[in-house]
């Protein structure tokens, strides 16, 4: 079996080298039919294929990375505009009256006509997808078939008066029907959808496809019928059987090559421009330029190697997919704190937990992800845990939960950090400090943990009169919240009453309360949630629950995090031999053992195999075997096929149609999600799925 891999990040090389083939015609020199085929027909699946992988990523995250999309593409686009400007005033390519239009519609250069498409495109697409898909399919459908009527097939179209009519009424406001409005939509509702089949049949399906598209482009030429030749009746068809035939072994995603065929893509027409001027200067017209192949691969050479130029100055890097690392889906957690966020209603806002790096998720990366969602409070749990998010930029509140010794008060002052006042001792000595510090007061509902007792109010009023506090807000914490059983569930009501009392006489006292938080993750599922400011999302916002024995949420969550590690190599085991340490596993049969490279100082328990731990290889189930070591583990893989060194092994997280939940493995640790994901490592890797 065939380790899957990054395969859609990989294609976008294959698509960039393509799209560099259609403006450089490799074979014309040799064979017109050909380089017609190449050019017209096989590298017209290239662009389709960037908008369906766009339309992709946009529906896993339910569309919510849209508005991210649109600013960081707009960014590209204007950075492209600008990088092209001379070549543009060098050769007068655009009227200074038709800018706007080449801006909005066309592109300023003959390759830049992508982004205004796109974004166009997308925005369409959005629209559309509100609809079922049975719907928007057939509606973008319908807006490619006029698109087709001005492209391939305009010479038959234009037979009808009022169809020319309108086409050339058409092509005084956009040049081609190749955009963002006839093209675009249907190409990244396809990808949207992610229609999926196996590979063998997709493989069929996409050879088929080709073949029938490829007549149809040799028909409509021998008919002097294109306009242009970038949209064929086949071609939705054969680029959703290459997609499923990408989707199928795609796993993960390579930056490096999303980096380097974007700049390759953008780059190329310069490239163009360069070996032309200096093979002219050479005296080298006849090798590479009259020379077609060798035109296009002195362009490709050339775009590669300035292409590449930014990953090579990275290569010291290491990479963060190399050994064992935690995959975060930024999807998943877009639509987590969305689905919580829509839970709270419009009154209470969100505060993510990001406290132990997010419970082993990474806080920064976390943070700036829900940040982009507009969240604005956060919770941490240490000085230094909220030192090190305002470094990153990281702006709105940043409540720490737990203890920060008052000497320290200048530092939470410097970095606008909010501090919990634990007890009142607590306050005086950090009033006394003289910093102007802001705060959230602790109450003790029963938990007695930290706090002031609720019922002690001359103790909240003698804090409310401290110098230096800038008091903004109360808060408490369930302790009982993720339990279902009646004397627990009365027990959370119970502190949920003390609470509101505390509040309700605090103001009465004339100490308003301000930003009120009680509830987090499992009050939010099980309590009312408008009457308080915030509501403090830990573990729920990651998309797991603490444990078997909790309540099911009543919102759908999804996974974020995923751990993989790599399969370092593979040994052979006669029956009677062992391996690992201690000798612990004895080979019963012809034995295969794989280890793979993550051990206990990950945060992996040492005896994970003797409670029945597996990892996924392949998308099959393999148990691990033997003796945690700190930096690998021993997996029997005798049942499996091809398993060798490099291959990826999943812990947690989906592998085909196989999967490892975080509960599941927390089930066979003893213990709870919280404090299995909240040990995990700091020297994983982390890799954000976009």
């Amino acid at each position: 079996m065939k380790e899957r891999q990054a395969s859609l990040d990989h294609f976008r090389v294959a698509a960039a080298l393509l799209v560099a083939a259609i403006h450089t015609s490799p074979l014309a020199s040799f064979w017109a039919e050909g380089d017609f085929w190449l050019t017209r027909v096989l590298a017209r699946l290239a662009v389709p294929f960037f908008f369906m992988v766009s339309g992709y990523f946009l529906a896993k995250s339910q569309w919510k990375s849209l508005p991210r999309f649109l600013k960081k593409t707009a960014l590209l686009y204007g950075i492209s505009i600008l990088l092209y400007l001379p070549l543009n005033l060098y050769a007068n390519n655009v009227a200074p009256g038709e800018w706007v239009r080449a801006v909005l519609l066309d592109g300023t250069f003959y390759h830049l006509w992508y982004f205004p498409a796109v974004l166009l495109g997308a925005l369409v697409a959005f629209g559309l997808s509100r609809l079922r898909l049975r719907a928007s399919l057939p509606l973008a459908g319908l807006l490619y078939l006029v698109g087709l009527g001005g492209d391939s097939y305009y010479g038959l179209v234009s037979a009808l008066p009022w169809a020319k009519a309108m086409y050339d009424g058409l092509f005084h406001v956009v040049s081609y029907t190749r955009n963002g409005l006839f093209f675009a939509p249907l190409f990244l509702l396809l990808g949207a959808a992610g229609l999926r089949w196996r590979p063998r049949f997709s493989l069929a399906g996409l050879l088929l496809s080709l073949a029938a598209m490829s007549g149809e482009a040799f028909w409509l030429r021998s008919l002097g019928a294109q306009r242009h030749d970038s949209m064929y009746l086949f071609l939705p068809v054969c680029s959703v059987f290459l997609f499923s035939l990408l989707l199928s072994r795609n796993q993960g995603q390579d930056r490096a090559a999303r980096t380097f065929s974007m700049l390759f893509y953008v780059l190329h027409p310069w490239c163009i421009v360069l070996v032309r001027g200096g093979a002219k200067l050479l005296g080298l017209e006849g090798l590479f330029v009259e020379n077609s192949l060798g035109h296009f691969l002195a362009v490709a050479a050339l775009s590669g190697a300035v292409s590449a130029l930014p990953l090579l100055l990275q290569r010291g890097k290491p990479s963060q997919t190399g050994r064992a690392w935690r995959e975060l889906d930024l999807a998943a957690l877009h639509h987590n704190a969305a689905a919580l966020q829509r839970r709270l209603g419009p009154r209470c806002r969100l505060m993510a937990v990001v406290k132990a790096d997010a419970y082993g998720h990474g806080a920064v990366p976390v943070a700036k992800a829900l940040q982009r969602e507009k969240v604005r409070a956060f919770a941490v749990a240490t000085l230094e845990e909220g030192v090190a998010l305002r470094k990153r930029g990281i702006r709105g509140t940043i409540l720490i939960l737990g203890y920060t010794a008052p000497f320290q008060s200048g530092a939470l002052a410097r970095w606008r950090l909010t501090q919990a006042v634990v007890e009142e001792d607590y306050a005086r000595r950090l009033s006394a400090q003289g910093k102007r510090v802001r705060v959230h007061l602790a109450a003790d509902t029963g938990m007695h943990r930290l706090g002031i007792p609720a019922e002690d109010l001359e103790a909240f009023r003698r804090v409310y009169q401290l110098p230096h506090l800038k008091i903004e807000g109360v808060f408490s914490h369930l302790c009982a919240a993720d339990s279902a059983a009646p004397e627990d569930a009365a027990f959370t009501q119970h502190q949920a009453e003390a609470f509101r009392r505390l509040c309700r006489r605090l103001e009465e006292a004339g100490c308003p309360a301000g930003q009120t938080h009680l509830l987090a993750s499992y009050g939010i599922f099980s309590l009312p949630t408008g009457e308080y400011a915030f509501a403090r999302a830990g573990i729920a916002l990651y998309g797991v629950g603490s444990g078997s024995g909790c309540p099911q949420p009543p919102v759908e969550l999804w996974p974020v995090l995923s751990l993989r590690a790599r399969v370092a190599a593979v040994h052979s085991l006669a029956p009677g031999e062992t391996a690992g340490y201690g000798r612990a596993f004895r080979a019963e049969r012809p034995t295969r053992l794989a280890v793979v490279a993550i051990g206990y100082a990950d945060g992996l328990p040492r005896d994970l195999a003797q409670r029945g731990g597996q990892v996924l290889l392949h998308g099959r189930h393999a148990p691990i075997v033997g003796r945690l070591c700190m930096d690998q583990l021993l997996v029997d893989v005798t049942d499996l096929d091809e398993v060798r060194g490099g291959n990826i092994a999943t812990l947690i997280g989906r592998d085909g149609a196989s999967l490892i939940t975080a509960e599941e493995l927390a089930g066979q640790c003893g213990t709870i999600t919280n404090e299995l994901l909240s040990r995990l490592g700091r020297r994983l890797g982390l890799c954000l799925l976009e």
